[in-house]
């Protein structure tokens, strides 16, 4: 079985914007995220990220602009992403199970890649990203500055969680 890193996009890897994030002129890294990505690989977990990505059922921007900025994070971190799973839907114009905080996205993963739960964490900015890892057995960050009842522990950034995951 494998250990898997799964990682929010949007305020994990990337500055969270709430006119969305689909363009490269948009597309702003946060600090120390590249060097994270590789300790995390040299340690022998895969990486997934697990995001919502409701601009686009919202006609805000297409799947197409979406992947295009995900090439680009794949190009930046020399393909670290094992997978990328979106959910592209939003209550107000449809129900999906795979949006967060539903767990269908985490499931799917889990199920692909022959993922340890146990062995796995979550790394996510809102309670919605941390509700399906606990739902899971899967331990649980979060950063930034929101107040999750979910989180495991609470850190500054994906730096500071890439510590405590390495204890």
């Amino acid at each position: 079985m494998n250990k898997c890193i799964f990682l929010d996009r949007d305020g994990v890897l990337n500055k969270d914007f709430v006119d969305y994030v689909y363009s490269e002129d948009k597309l702003f890294i946060l600090p120390g995220v590249e060097d994270s990505l590789k300790s995390l690989k040299n340690a022998g977990y895969l990486i997934i990220v697990i995001t919502n990505q409701s601009g686009i059922t919202k006609g805000i921007y297409s799947e197409e602009d979406m992947h295009k900025v995900h090439d680009i994070m794949q190009q930046k971190w020399d393909n670290a992403i094992d997978d990328f799973y979106f959910a592209p839907g939003h209550p107000s114009f449809s129900e999906t199970l795979s949006r967060k905080p539903g767990s269908l996205m985490f499931e799917r993963a889990i199920a692909k890649y022959n993922i340890d739960t146990k062995l796995s964490w979550m790394i996510g900015d809102k309670d919605r990203d941390l509700i399906p890892a606990k739902k899971l057995g899967i331990k649980t960050i979060q950063v930034d500055h929101s107040d999750s009842i979910n989180a495991d522990y609470k850190v500054k950034d994906l730096p500071d969680a890439v510590e405590v995951i390495f204890g």
